[in-house]
């Protein structure tokens, strides 16, 4: 029998509880929306107002994934949704909001990372927030993402913005960092600015380009992730790897420290401790006292 549970005075059917979705380490499907749940406040302040992606892996991480971007069959009429722009064609799309508790376990109850743009509904196109993906070519770890971090919060610094960092959850690391409201195309055009810069500051380490050849030993810094049609794994989401990561905001002083790259890692039992020592280190992205202007050229 499908156990039927009340959220916010919403009857949620919740499937396949005892499933296991990381074999590696015995973690259910009912684990991980005990996950979602002990976290959710943190999690919902960065998904609110922002249109959701999906990247569904019903069956734990080793089978079949998916992203969905429109609002997925059988979604509940209670369930907050938007109507977005098309990029490349003609008309809106409906995409899913997750605005509370109720939504939010709805949605982790399809088994799903939460992957989100750096704009908000009602102002499609136009960011809020700018990140820079760290990704490191292997033998490079989370270690040389590190270093490429604290220099590009040096180089944010000097031109006046406030940076922030969480683990992708994966290998490597974002940067993040709150802006007024400026037209994604120039965000993405200032961040590749910076990452051009990082390339010729860092020679050997740092990389602005994608090309596969190029990227062994290097950290790729994806400044794409800001342009209007693309999305961000979104702060304190579950990933579909190996084990239960989760896409995790990490202090400085961490960053500075990092000597392993296990010493960046965190799994779904590490937040909640972590949110009692730190609160939410992310916090300031959606405090719009701490967001500056680009700039000037890029504004």
């Amino acid at each position: 029998m499908t156990p039927i549970t009340e959220v916010e005075g919403r009857r949620l059917a919740l499937t396949n509880l005892d499933k296991v979705l990381y074999p590696s380490v015995g973690f259910t499907k009912g684990e991980a929306l005990h996950y979602y749940a002990t976290c959710a406040g943190a999690l919902l302040a960065h998904l609110y107002n922002r249109p959701v992606s999906f990247l569904r892996f019903p069956d734990g991480p080793d089978g079949q994934r998916f992203f969905t971007k429109n609002v997925p069959p059988g979604t509940p009429s209670w369930v907050r949704t938007a109507e977005v722009p098309r990029r490349s064609e003609e008309g809106t799309a409906t995409y899913v909001l997750v605005q509370d508790m109720s939504s939010l376990i709805w949605a982790a109850n399809l088994v799903t990372e939460f992957h989100t743009p750096q704009w908000q509904a009602d102002s499609p196109g136009t960011a809020d927030r700018m990140v820079f993906d760290l990704d490191p070519g292997a033998p490079a770890t989370v270690v040389e993402c590190c270093t490429v971090a604290l220099w590009l919060r040096e180089r944010l610094a000097a031109d006046g913005l406030h940076v922030y960092a969480k683990t992708s959850g994966s290998k490597g690391l974002h940067v993040l960092v709150p802006i007024e409201p400026t037209p994604s195309e120039k965000v993405t055009a200032y961040a590749k600015e910076l990452a051009m810069e990082a390339e010729r500051e860092l020679p050997g380490l740092a990389l602005h380009r994608m090309t596969r050849s190029l990227r062994p030993g290097k950290v790729f810094v994806d400044f794409s992730q800001n342009a209007a049609a693309k999305t961000t794994a979104t702060p304190y989401t579950l990933r579909a790897r190996a084990e239960p990561t989760v896409s995790a905001p990490v202090t400085w002083e961490e960053i500075e420290g990092c000597a392993e790259p296990g010493e960046l890692s965190f799994l779904a039992t590490d937040i909640a401790p972590r949110l009692d020592a730190y609160g939410d280190l992310l916090g300031p992205l959606i405090n719009l006292n701490r967001a500056r202007k680009l700039p000037r050229g890029f504004r």
